[in-house]
């Protein structure tokens, strides 16, 4: 079948892994279900996989992929949830220590068709398109976990997203604004900042730029190069909720600001597949459509990679078949 592949690990140049070719068709295991696979959108632990990062040298080659959309062999249309579980496991999806995602031990969703276990498979809705849909499982998931499960918001309280442009930061933005909560966002460019603002970002700022006021939490995925201005745009008290770190895992923690202003660190990942249902619910019923920066065939996939590795997205990078 069709397949779009790391061949093996790069750290140095991580395209030069890629492969658009063929891949032999799934074998489909007792409790598992086969999707063909209509939309699968590109997050940045694709990068990572081709970089070697969180996967054996041993399980190359793997399909890329980590989240999608397609329909069943008996036609019905599904959002695949990416955090598979071991069987034995009771509890938060995202705690199980034997828990991987797709793409780390089993092959993605950049292909003809995709076998996941039968609880990995969620209904669409039918108010999203599948381009649309195969965002929600990384991107908008750990978005709303973040900010729903993680951060102890209320509405009417102001938070600021670090980076204007991504898949999380985006969600970040239109669930927000939907949810009632004041939003404010950074930007490296003014293109950046405008797009926030479309989306529904109250106010945006460029990176590092001292704020108005402090806020109630910040949003983080971008790591060293934020970390010291997120710390400061803190009120007393406040929370930053970390997801991510793309620019480096290891800045300055800053620990005098931290325990004088009793500021919260709190780390969060991926989501649970109940966090999922309940995420497709709120957009169907909130209208929330997800932005997609770029819709490419399948076959111009190393396009949408080259973009993301260099850092040019609206939105999420969506390929389709």
């Amino acid at each position: 079948m069709f397949a779009v592949y790391a061949k093996e690990a790069n750290p140095d140049d991580p395209l030069a892994s890629l492969v658009v070719g063929e891949r032999p068709e799934p074998e489909v295991s007792e409790g598992w279900v086969k999707v063909t696979v209509k939309a699968a959108s590109l997050n940045m632990h694709d990068i990572w996989t081709l970089r070697g990062v969180g996967i054996r040298q041993e399980q190359f080659p793997m399909i890329l992929g980590c989240d999608g959309a397609g329909v069943l062999d008996d036609g019905t249309e599904v959002v695949i949830h990416s955090v598979i579980n071991d069987e034995s496991w009771r509890g938060d999806d995202t705690l199980d220590p034997k828990r991987t995602l797709l793409t780390e031990k089993h092959q993605g969703t950049f292909a003809d068709a995709v076998v996941v276990p039968a609880r990995n498979v969620l209904p669409k809705p039918a108010g999203l398109s599948f381009a649309e849909a195969a965002t929600m499982g990384t991107a908008w998931l750990t978005a709303y976990r973040m900010l729903f499960v993680k951060s102890g918001l209320r509405p009417g309280q102001t938070f600021l997203v670090q980076g204007a442009s991504g898949g999380v930061s985006t969600a970040l933005v239109q669930l927000g604004r939907a949810a009632g909560f004041r939003v404010w966002v950074t930007g490296r460019s003014e293109d950046k900042r405008a797009l926030a603002e479309q989306l529904g970002a109250h106010q945006t700022f460029e990176s590092g730029a001292r704020l108005p006021e402090r806020v109630d939490a910040v949003f983080e995925t971008v790591g060293k190069a934020t970390w010291a201005h997120s710390m400061k745009s803190l009120k007393p008290g406040g929370t930053v909720v970390v997801s991510g770190s793309t620019s480096g895992p290891d800045p300055s923690a800053d620990l005098q600001r931290l325990f004088f202003l009793q500021l919260r660190v709190v780390g969060s990942t991926m989501g649970t597949r109940d966090e999922l249902a309940s995420l497709l619910s709120y957009t169907d019923i909130a209208g929330i459509r997800p932005q997609i920066g770029t819709e490419l065939p399948m076959t111009d996939a190393a396009s949408g990679f080259a973009d993301m590795l260099k850092g040019e997205t609206a939105g999420k990078i969506v390929f389709t078949h």
